[in-house]
């Protein structure tokens, strides 16, 4: 019964490890990040969004179809903070004049104060910049947008790529600024405050999606067992 019950537990949790997340967009959605050639916009429809890979500073999100069988885009993002946790998910867009898509900006996990600001390529952060009149993050690495084959591992060049690239903010006027000037963080919590404070962020470590429980089912059943035989030796003395 324990064994039964750890299972089921490691079934229901397994979706907020990787924060699994179906989405359906109505209209078209520009998205950053290394994506399938021909996919930099993705057209309205359904799509899933699953962490890959998980630091404390950064996170590796993928963007799959509804079937989960193709990956669209592979994105790197870092943890931004919101005062007010919602049990529905939310999406944030940066929004562009003359009928062009909504640019991705923020994925927030339902019930998570913690979510997932996008970063895009440096010219086209620049470009959104200016258009949104808002700061827009991005990597000065120079690396291959397009690929001809979905990043289906964690082992991947690109990935690896991604999980070191330097992460700084562009403004609408073109200058390039320091992350922690533009990104709110943990609000420092104050007797007068009214408002958040924007502080050194929070090192708090996100279990991966490559995370196994059956080290943990394994210990529950070992337990389970001795307290079996132990009940079963204390009812032969009883007899006796």
């Amino acid at each position: 019964m324990t064994l039964i019950g750890t299972l089921l537990i490691a079934s229901a949790k397994a979706d907020e490890w990787d924060k699994k997340t179906v989405i359906t967009f109505s209209k078209r959605v520009e998205i950053p990040g290394v994506h399938l050639s021909g996919w930099g916009v993705l057209p309205a429809g359904t799509y899933v969004f699953r962490i890959l890979h998980s630091q404390s500073d950064r996170h590796i999100v993928q963007i799959f179809s509804k079937d989960e069988k193709t990956v669209y885009a592979t994105i790197l993002a870092i943890p931004n903070y919101r005062l007010k946790a919602t049990s529905k998910t939310v999406m944030t867009f940066r929004e562009r004049p003359n009928g062009e898509p909504e640019a991705l900006r923020a994925w927030f996990y339902p019930g998570a104060n913690w979510g997932d600001e996008f970063v895009y390529a440096k010219g086209k952060a620049r470009e959104l910049a200016k258009a949104t009149n808002t700061p827009v993050l991005f990597t000065p690495i120079e690396m291959q947008l397009e690929v001809a084959t979905p990043i289906t591992s964690t082992d991947e060049p690109v990935v690896a790529t991604l999980k070191q690239a330097p992460i700084m903010a562009i403004k609408p006027t073109g200058e390039e600024v320091q992350l922690a000037e533009v990104v709110t963080t943990q609000p420092a919590l104050t007797e007068n405050a009214t408002s958040p404070t924007t502080t050194s962020r929070v090192t708090e470590k996100t279990l991966p999606s490559t995370a196994s429980s059956l080290p943990m089912i394994g210990i529950f059943g070992l337990l389970a067992l001795a307290g079996a035989l132990a009940f079963r030796l204390a009812a032969g003395r009883r007899a006796s």
